[in-house]
This record gives structure tokens, C-alpha cells and sequence, in this order.
């Protein structure tokens, strides 16, 4: 937990240091089944190891952005988002409990239009008994 406090504080002072373009929009699971039936793409922004743990919701896009001990190539994830998905529209973004992924949309809503965070992540989601892909290792 101390590493993911770290990691909030070293993106928070990357977010100051760009203007804004678009505001996170912080969603629920019925705002999310809702957004999934409209064809919004979900990325799910956690590493292998939590997938094969949980699963995955069907369809997501899988694109690890902290690695195990924490960093990131920003740039690279963003270059490998604009080549797999169309980021001028909407994305919801997704991780264990929404911590990552509402860090990292703080930051993405200053690239793109609309990004979404799924407040309390794949743990809510799996305890609100939705499905989830298993993903084989």
C-alpha cells in the first residue's frame, strides 16, 4: 500500500504540470454495465498475475501501466493505446480496487476526451456477483 501512496504522489505532480483537457468521471457498476452495453471499451490497466487471479470482464482491452515494483513508461502505454483503440472516444478504466486507474485517468483525461474510472474496481465488481473471464496463465 505505501508503494501505491508513492505512486499517487509522483503522479500527482506529473498531472500539475499539464492543462487539463477532460474531467475523471468516477463510475459504479451499474454506470459501467451501462457504458459496456453502449460499446465503451474497458481497459484493465493490471498486471497478469491479477488477471489470472480474478479474471477479467469479457471484452476488456488488458494493458498493464505499473509494473510490479511500481513504474511506468507513460508514453509507451499511451503510444500503445492510440495504436490498439480509437481514444477519441470514451474509455473506462479499470483495476483492482480503483486506485491505479484512477490515477491513471486523472492523468489520461489531460490527453484524451472522456476517460472513466470504475470506482472500487474488479474486487466490487466480482463481489457484486458479475462475470468475469478466466484468464489461463
Amino acid at each position: 500500500m505505501h508503494r501505491i501512496l508513492l505512486l499517487a504522489v509522483a503522479m500527482t505532480a506529473f498531472l500539475l504540470t499539464s492543462p487539463l483537457r477532460a474531467e475523471l468521471i468516477d463510475i459504479d457498476n451499474t454506470k459501467l454495465q451501462e457504458l459496456i452495453s453502449e460499446g465503451v471499451t474497458v481497459i484493465d490497466v493490471r498486471r497478469a498475475e491479477e488477471w489470472q487471479e480474478t479474471g477479467v470482464i469479457e471484452g476488456s482491452r488488458l494493458q498493464t501501466f505499473f509494473d510490479k515494483s511500481g513504474r511506468y513508461d507513460a508514453k509507451q502505454w499511451l503510444d500503445e493505446l492510440d495504436a490498439a483503440i480509437d481514444t477519441s472516444e470514451p474509455l473506462i478504466l479499470i483495476c483492482q480496487s480503483g486506485v491505479r486507474s484512477s490515477i491513471i485517468g486523472k492523468w489520461l483525461g489531460k490527453q484524451l476526451d472522456a476517460v472513466y474510472n470504475v470506482e472500487a474496481g474488479i474486487v466490487k465488481w466480482i463481489a457484486d456477483k458479475h462475470p468475469v473471464v478466466a484468464m489461463n496463465p
